[in-house]
């Protein structure tokens, strides 16, 4: 499917900080888009006078812009899902407004959609960096901690395996068919949008990740979603702390997701459907452990081990852990 057009969607909200260096990287592709659609979410910031430059500059390079600058904020989730159905090119790239992209980011990623006529979504690895751009010495995927099975298991078409488990498609790093954003069904309670959008596509194996950065995902005291790489103390913390709010979101999201599938009365659908019954069930016991003193959480943890609920739909051994030691 040679000749792809292509999207690139931006959205942005009191931007200004560290705009400048990711326009600057858009323009600076080895294969300029097509197409940049950009949405702000009512800054009351320079960000707008940036992007009005910016679209000047663009669209002498020959690249078509859609500017549009809300009365009001709505959130970064409702800006990006209609600014994705606003572009008009056959992939869209999302573009967050503090990161800054590599330069052969829309060509490598285009080129494999080029050769796969089936893949909806890809994601990518980045090299994430501080504030001021300096390199924090790890990448996404080393901080997500995915293990070799996992992204064997993206590789392979499973990519709804591992999202059952954990959330590892970044927006920042996403692009799609826009075919997908067309039969898209209304973001579910609780979702962030590159969260849904790889869930909806993996269900068709239509998803999976290139292991190598292409850009530079900057952690700050601001991002909607950050990332850093965690030591032991930071992973003790983590076994102990409250889980019982993370866990009801993730029982609400399952649940919004079942009721997204439900409507569109799709018979291909029926084994999704039946996988997440059985994560619901797995976090509706998961949380109401938290009721229980941790001596009497131990025979509900061990029936779940050996039903394999904690490798289906957690991280194993660790997640038995943290439902033992966790202090609500």
């Amino acid at each position: 499917m040679p000749g792809l057009k292509l999207s690139i969607v931006l959205c942005t909200y009191n931007g200004e900080r560290f705009l400048s260096p990711q326009l600057d990287s858009l323009l600076s592709q080895r294969r300029l888009p097509d197409e940049i659609v950009i949405s702000d979410d009512a800054s009351g910031d320079g960000t707008v006078a940036m992007l009005t430059a910016f679209a000047e500059q663009a669209r002498r390079r020959g690249i078509d812009v859609q500017l549009d600058v809300r009365p009001r904020n709505v959130g970064y989730v409702p800006n990006f899902i209609e600014s994705m159905r606003a572009a008009r090119g056959d992939l869209l790239f999302l573009c967050d407004q503090d990161d800054v992209w590599h330069p052969d980011k829309l060509a490598v990623i285009a080129e494999r959609f080029e050769m796969e006529p089936s893949l909806l979504l890809l994601g990518s690895d980045a090299k994430l960096v501080d504030a001021e751009g300096a390199d924090l010495q790890v990448s996404l995927f080393e901080a997500l901690e995915l293990t070799p099975a996992e992204l064997q298991a993206v590789h392979g078409g499973r990519a709804f395996d591992v999202l059952l488990r954990r959330s590892m498609i970044t927006g920042a790093t996403a692009a799609l068919r826009k075919e997908l954003v067309e039969r898209l069904p209304p973001v579910g309670t609780g979702w962030i949008h590159d969260e849904w959008l790889a869930a909806i596509a993996a269900m068709s194996g239509g998803v999976d990740v290139l292991e190598q950065p292409l850009i530079e995902y900057r952690q700050h005291g601001s991002n909607a979603v950050g990332m850093r790489k965690r030591g032991w103390r930071l992973k003790w913390r983590d076994l102990v702390r409250p889980r019982r709010q993370q866990f009801e979101r993730e029982l609400h999201c399952t649940e919004s997701l079942q009721a997204a599938l439900r409507a569109l009365e799709d018979p291909g659908l029926a084994e999704p459907l039946r996988r997440l019954a059985g994560k619901r069930d797995h976090f509706a016991r998961r949380v109401s452990l938290g009721d229980l003193a941790r001596w009497r959480r131990l025979p509900v943890i061990l029936r779940e081990a050996r039903s394999g609920n904690y490798g289906h739909y957690g991280t194993g051994v660790r997640s038995m852990l943290r439902d033992l030691l966790r202090r609500d």
